[in-house]
């Protein structure tokens, strides 16, 4: 029994600490959980338990094994290997645990396969790190530090003593205790073993969140991208076919045979001489900070000038909330994918549905120019794997005025950009480029003299980096504008997805609301004020160049009769359907719900069976064009 009671031990070492990390996050974000009674609020800790338990169940497999086959007289080594490891895994959980806080705070939800994924950048994500959350880090490092020493100094365990009876005694505790930490992880006596959809028990996306448990979180979003095959079948089942009516049906894009949802679309500007096109992609560049999607106009004063010499889109909603949703929405006009996004998939690394691809056999040129480096996000392999001539990054700008943590400046991308356009307009060769922009990011490190600050605002702000922006966004328009290639072209500025996820609504749809604008010679001032998505910004755009295109976009030029307002977001892993202001959510292994948005706030309503299957159909209907290679 002794065996057992130290196992004990070290199961409510790991709770103890799993517990103290909710309690804080609990009250960091106790405001936001009013809406739900205290009692309510609680069961946060109820289900957060659970998968606090089948955590440390599989922390103490290796102890487990190590406890009831070492032979006695290796006690004392094998001891110390048993410390060694819960020592180990008690400093990895209090990491953790404190980098849950910015991560909370930066993407909604607790760290998932992003946190992993972003060990691939050491250099951009570490010097972020060291700049935006210093002293998150180093109560971080204070904490792992006191807990060693405490841990070291006044350890409970007595682990050599419980190895001193028989082998053959202890081995006989072996399937008892297997089976004990096999129930512990599945948690659950039904014919599914419980997983992180098990703390989805509320309507506040916080509470849900505050009941998760974060090294499980990395865990299971490992486990399950690893599986992206099976991945799709968690959202639900409906037959292939009726997925593709419905979708054809909710887009109101005929199904075509070999590339579903191809199609001839004549221009609605019919011209001689058709436009160049570029696309400047603002890093989370959100509504609120720009005036005609309702914001604050002195933040943005460019995009608010611009927004009366062109169209402004003041009702947007972004595919997800990450930059390569954002990217494919504007370069390939595709909608969320389930799982990793179409940028980093294998089976669209080549022969994938981009503007580039559409518009070479045109005589096009194409270039993707990133201040940063482009294999962050595989963006360079998946630009020029289809159709980019060109990837231009952070090596390929000579002396650039500013560098910060991600790469050269807004400004010194915007003027690199005019000296490729102008010289593509001395060469008499049309062009297409997608430009991405790095200034709107943590830590929010810019150059001097270029904007007067926010008043009352620290000098590394998001507000300040969004401004930045805007003035960089006026550079390129101010050295366009100069040029003979600036008539010929189709100028599009949109942002990639919105800042820090906020509120504690189960889908934030609001965080989803950016601005966009278009200017192009001879288009009037205007606003389009209808629900839009990144992919109907695409097709407007190309509307205006003057060509009659068969494409197989995800959206509709606002100038055709065919736009319907409908929007397919992702955040996180859930999907959100939005028919004007009814939104189907759709979560993994739960059922669907259908609620109201009133323009900030979501409230549940009655199910809308026909749009919650709609919006099944998307996912499935994604999942298959992707897999068999039919968007191309």
């Amino acid at each position: 029994m002794s065996i057992l009671r130290e196992l004990l031990k070290i199961y409510f070492l790991y709770i103890a600490v799993f517990f103290l990390g909710r309690l804080g996050l609990y009250l960091h974000y106790f405001d936001c959980l009013t809406d739900l009674t205290f009692a309510e609020s609680l069961l946060s800790f109820l289900y957060g338990f659970k998968l606090d338990t089948m955590t440390t169940s599989v922390l103490l497999l290796i102890p487990a094994l190590v406890l009831t086959l070492t032979p006695r007289r290796f006690a004392k080594p094998a001891s110390r290997v048993i410390k060694v490891y819960i020592l180990v895994f008690l400093l990895i959980t209090i990491y953790i645990e404190n980098a849950t806080f910015p991560f909370v705070a930066e993407y909604g939800v607790r760290p998932n396969y992003v946190f992993i994924e972003y060990l691939k950048y050491p250099r951009e994500v570490s010097s972020m790190i060291l700049k935006e959350y210093p002293i998150q880090l180093l109560s971080a490092f204070m904490m792992m530090i006191a807990a060693g020493w405490t841990y070291l100094r006044f350890s409970p365990f007595k682990l050599a003593g419980a190895m001193q009876t028989s082998i053959g005694q202890r081995a006989l505790l072996l399937l008892p205790v297997l089976f004990l930490l096999f129930i512990g992880f599945r948690s659950s006596f039904g014919h599914r073993p419980a997983n992180i959809s098990d703390a989805i028990y509320s309507a506040s996306r916080m509470a849900n969140e505050i009941a998760k448990n974060s090294i499980y979180s990395i865990g299971y979003a490992c486990y399950r991208y690893t599986k992206e095959s099976n991945l799709i079948k968690t959202y639900g089942r409906i037959p292939l076919d009726e997925a593709y009516t419905r979708v054809s049906r909710k887009l109101n894009i005929p199904r075509g045979g070999g590339m579903p949802f191809a199609r001839l679309e004549p221009t609605h500007f019919p011209a001689q001489k058709s436009k160049n096109l570029v696309i400047f992609i603002q890093e989370s560049m959100g509504a609120q900070f720009v005036g005609f999607s309702g914001g604050d106009a002195t933040i943005t004063p460019t995009m608010e000038k611009l927004a009366h010499e062109g169209l402004a889109f003041t009702n947007l909603f972004s595919n997800g909330t990450r930059s390569i949703r954002g990217l494919a929405g504007m370069t390939s006009g595709w909608l969320p994918l389930a799982g990793e996004g179409v940028v980093k998939r294998n089976k669209s690394q080549s022969d994938f549905f981009t503007v580039a691809s559409l518009l070479k056999p045109l005589g096009y040129k194409s270039s993707f120019i990133y201040g940063g480096e482009s294999r962050f996000d595989n963006m360079r392999s998946w630009y020029l794997g289809n159709g980019f001539n060109e990837v231009i990054e952070q090596k390929d700008y000579e002396n650039p005025s500013f560098v910060s943590t991600w790469g050269v400046s807004d400004e010194d991308l915007v003027i690199t950009a005019n000296k490729k356009f102008k010289a593509h307009a001395a060469k008499g060769e049309k062009f297409v480029s997608i430009m991405f922009s790095t200034s709107n990011h943590s830590p929010f490190e810019l150059p001097e003299g270029k904007i007067s600050g926010i008043p009352g605002n620290p000098e590394r702000c998001v507000e300040n980096a969004v401004k930045y922006a805007d003035f960089a966004i006026g550079r390129l328009f101010e050295l366009a504008k100069k040029e003979a290639y600036f008539t010929d072209t189709v100028f599009v500025v949109v942002a990639d997805h919105n800042i820090r996820v906020h509120g504690s609504d189960l889908f934030p749809v609001t965080m989803f609301h950016i601005p966009a604008l278009i200017i192009a010679d001879g288009l009037k001032a205007q606003t389009f004020d209808g629900l839009a998505t990144q992919p109907d910004v695409l097709a407007t755009a190309l509307d205006l160049m003057g060509l009659n295109l068969v494409y197989p976009i995800l959206g509709h030029s606002i100038f055709s009769d065919a736009k319907r307002e409908v929007s397919l977001m992702m955040f996180n892993d859930d999907f959100a359907l939005r028919d004007r202001n009814t939104v189907a959510v759709i979560q993994q292994n739960k059922a669907p719900e259908t609620f109201t948005y009133d323009g900030t706030y979501l409230s549940l309503s009655s199910h809308d069976p026909e749009l919650e299957k709609d919006a099944l159909a998307f996912i499935t209907v994604l999942d298959d064009m992707y897999n068999k290679k039919l968007y191309r």
